[in-house]
């Protein structure tokens, strides 16, 4: 792997004290981290897999375990910093996903949230760069391939566009119920103030009938895109997504189809990276 030492990087001053998620009104935490620790540490193992080597939509980063990458802060949050080498122009970066998973219960909703903040380059030299809070089906880790096991992008950012997108991909590909590989969702206004934000999902099953079932993308915990089983209109594809285990992802991808390559005015580091300072799951 390129970058790896037992060096520190210089760290970016931690911009927030470490603090416990906020409570969710009318739910009760069923988990949630913090970040806590020594700056430059990995997360904790036992929580969390460290991907590396991993390339997926024809991204041209590759993951690494290195603390270049992904690190504690030391101040309470965990930071996502790609770099591209001086020597041979690759691009590195951090993806990390939880060890367990969680199942939204029948007549409840499930929310799963993560406070996020982004890197202060301008959109112009963010080109490539796409941060993502996201989950996926845990039936992709007992041998069910995409987009079957279904997925649910809770946050997305691409090129440094002021947008946050919601999308869920499910089904088969070549269209579907959830239009494969473009996948089904909506987009909102990203504020522009340097600031951690909270973005989140509310799987809601409170309905009996799986058609009148939600999910409700938020920001800030105001909605800006709800999907209905019965848009969806299969109930076994809407299974994958409301009815079944599903564990968390953080990344920062650079490249790939969606955001298309890094050029010559894209910067790397600090200024590109995503920063959480919480992410959680709870329930009523």
């Amino acid at each position: 792997m390129m970058f790896q030492s037992s060096i520190l990087l210089p760290l970016l001053p931690s911009l927030a004290a470490a603090i416990a998620p906020p409570r969710m009104e009318g739910m009760n935490e069923l988990w949630s981290e913090r970040f806590e620790g020594p700056a430059g540490a990995s997360p904790d193992r036992a929580v969390w897999n460290i991907m590396d080597s991993i390339n997926t939509n024809n991204e041209v980063q590759t993951y690494t375990t290195s603390n270049q990458n992904l690190q504690i802060s030391g101040g309470g949050t965990i930071q996502f910093v790609p770099r591209k080498s001086p020597k041979d122009g690759h691009w590195t970066s951090g993806r990390i996903e939880t060890v367990g998973s969680w199942t939204p219960e029948p007549g409840k909703v499930t929310k799963l949230a993560a406070s996020i903040l982004l890197g202060t380059n301008s959109g112009a030299n963010k080109q490539g760069m796409w941060p993502a809070f996201w989950a996926l089906g845990d039936a992709m880790r007992h041998g069910t391939e995409w987009p079957m096991a279904g997925e649910i992008d809770i946050f997305e950012q691409v090129s440094g566009t002021p947008k946050a997108h919601g999308t869920v991909h499910c089904g088969n590909m070549g269209g579907g119920p959830c239009n494969e590989p473009v996948g089904r969702g909506m987009d909102t206004e990203l504020p522009a103030d340097g600031v951690f934000h909270e973005y989140a999902v509310n799987i809601d099953r409170t309905n009996e009938d799986w058609r009148a079932q939600t999910i409700t993308w938020t920001l800030n915990g105001k909605s800006f895109y709800v999907l209905t089983g019965a848009e969806i209109n299969d109930a076994p594809v809407w299974s994958t997504l409301a009815h079944s285990p599903l564990y968390l992802l953080l990344n920062l991808a650079v490249g790939g189809d969606w955001p298309g390559p890094p050029n010559d005015a894209t910067l790397d580091g600090y200024g590109s990276m995503m920063e959480v300072q919480w992410v959680g799951v709870w329930s009523t």
